[in-house]
């Protein structure tokens, strides 16, 4: 595990109790077979991973998020994958291509707010609620157990015509009035990615990588009123393979990062 000295701050803030979002139930500290796994009737649960290619620790962790999100080994839930790559190890040796200013900034909010957080290499958070050293097998599938057991809303991404082929188009239906001081947030990923890494920590290695994050962006206006689509649209950029890529949507506390809804559909044209 790789450390990034950081200043944290202890308070964990309460999510929203009043409103319940609905949804289904998950759980399974074993791994059943992922065949008969049915993610699309669990709860979600965001995972996200704050990875490098410059890290040598990271691969292993890459690969359980690849196979979390292949699978779906816990019955229940809906795993939905988020592979961040920081650039503050861009200066060791190797510089990772899929990085971004904007992953590191958030790992450092979730540090302000997770117990025992700081910043390090490579973080798995469950949810926005825990985080720990993101190869731990057994720790991530329970703690994506634990976080199906919460209320959560599915958020109704339904791709619709772009306005032309290099964009993408969505219109997101919410199941009930979004909680007070919530974000919310739009994320592109892109699956299949692999790098051969020819210097620093992890020269001369082939990294297969979990759906990695292309694009991250917080919305700025959310309805006030449920029934009323909201309407997202995102630009495809060079070197994005459309065929791959997914759409993910999530509501966030805007002062714990407790994820309190989402949802995700496929960036078909």
């Amino acid at each position: 595990m790789h450390l990034r000295a950081l200043a944290v701050g202890a308070g964990l803030f309460a999510l929203i109790s009043a409103l319940a979002f609905t949804l289904v139930g998950r759980s399974a500290p074993s791994r059943p077979d992922a065949k008969t796994s049915n993610p699309s009737s669990g709860r979600p649960v965001l995972v996200e991973l704050f990875t490098s290619e410059g890290c040598s620790s990271c691969p292993p962790a890459d690969s359980l998020l690849k196979e979390l999100s292949e699978d779906q080994p816990v019955d229940g839930a809906q795993i939905i994958a988020l592979e961040e790559h920081v650039d503050y190890w861009n200066h060791l040796g190797w510089s990772d291509a899929f990085s971004s200013p904007d992953f590191t900034r958030r790992q450092e909010a979730y540090a302000t707010t997770l117990p025992d957080g700081g910043v390090y290499t490579p973080q798995m958070i469950v949810d926005g609620r825990v985080q720990f050293v993101g190869s731990r097998s057994n720790e991530a599938r329970e703690k994506i157990q634990l976080a199906a057991a919460h209320l959560k809303s599915r958020l109704l991404l339904t791709p619709v015509a772009a306005s032309n082929p290099q964009s993408r188009s969505f219109e997101l239906r919410l199941d009930a009035t979004p909680p007070r001081d919530s974000e919310l947030w739009l994320a592109v990923t892109e699956k299949n990615l692999q790098s051969h890494v020819t210097a620093g920590e992890n020269s001369g290695e082939t990294l297969q990588h979990a759906p990695v994050v292309r694009l991250l962006r917080k919305i700025q206006s959310i309805p006030s009123h449920p029934l009323e689509p909201i309407r997202l649209n995102f630009d495809l950029r060079p070197g994005w393979n459309p065929a791959n890529l997914t759409a993910v949507v999530f509501l966030a506390d805007s002062h714990s990062h407790q994820i309190v809804a989402a949802g995700l559909s496929p960036a078909t044209p």
